[in-house]
Parts: C-alpha cells; structure tokens; sequence
C-alpha cells in the first residue's frame, strides 16, 4: 500500500439554537445526481483544522459560529496520508455564502438531525465524513463540552 501525501480536511455540523443543521445539496455529474453534505473542504497551506473548519463554513454556508467542539479527525483513505477532521459548531451568526466559481450550485438548508439521519440511511450523501459528524454528534450530544473560541 503507498501513501498518497493530500491535504487533510475538515467538515461541520452546524446546529442553530432551534436544532437544526446546515445541510448542503448539489449535482455531481460524476456521480450521476444531487447529493447531500455538509459544510467542509480542504485545508489551506498553513491553516489548523480548525481554521479550515471556520473559513469553509462562513464560505459554504455563510455562518459563523462562537461554540466549538472537536469530534475526531479520521484517515480518509487507506492509500492516503490525508485525515477529515470532524467539529460542531454552534452559538451560530448567519451571513451571506462566499462560495467559488465551482462552488455557485451549492444550495443551502437547515435540516432536523433525525431528517439529516434518514438522508444518511437513504444513501442521499456521497461522501463518508458528513455521515460519520452526525453520528458522532448524535451519540455524544455532551461529550467534551463546547469551547468558546
């Protein structure tokens, strides 16, 4: 097995004082439909994961947030060096998207967790890391408190 060297990267579980969280759609040609996510990316050079997990959530989904809670940081590939780091975000200020050229179909939502949870069950997101943040948040809803930062 060798190891691809990638930028590792981060993803959010935004949760609004209501309960709801960001959801993300958009078409993946590739991939042949619209699926979900949630607001994340890759690292930019220098950045911490939490720096990239701030920066892609005002840029994704124009939010803000004062509350921070780490929830692990996972390989993403098996053949890759690269690692997905996982937060909740809450105590959330709601702006306006900065998203990229590639970015402009990305369609922003605030979903309940249990309809996010059966989007998850009904196979509608494409990539792991989204579906894994929910479960974490889910099952520890008070583990390692949230930071003011």
């Amino acid at each position: 097995m060798s190891a691809e060297v990638t930028r590792d990267a981060s993803v959010v579980v935004a949760r609004d004082r209501n309960g709801l969280i960001a959801v993300l759609s958009a078409f993946f040609p590739d991939h042949g439909g619209e699926f979900l996510f949630l607001p994340g990316g890759r690292f930019e050079p220098g950045e911490s994961p939490l720096e990239c997990a701030r920066r892609e959530l005002r840029e994704e989904a124009g939010v803000t947030a004062d509350q921070w809670r780490p929830l692990g940081a996972y390989a993403i590939t098996l053949s890759s060096t690269a690692r997905v780091h996982l937060f909740e975000a809450r105590s959330l200020t709601l702006g306006v998207q900065e998203l990229t050229e590639c970015e402009l179909d990305f369609k922003l939502m605030w979903w309940p967790v249990d309809d996010a949870t059966r989007a998850v069950h009904d196979g509608r997101f494409l990539l792991p890391a989204g579906p894994l943040a929910l479960l974490l948040v889910n099952d520890h809803p008070q583990a390692g408190g949230l930071s003011r930062s």
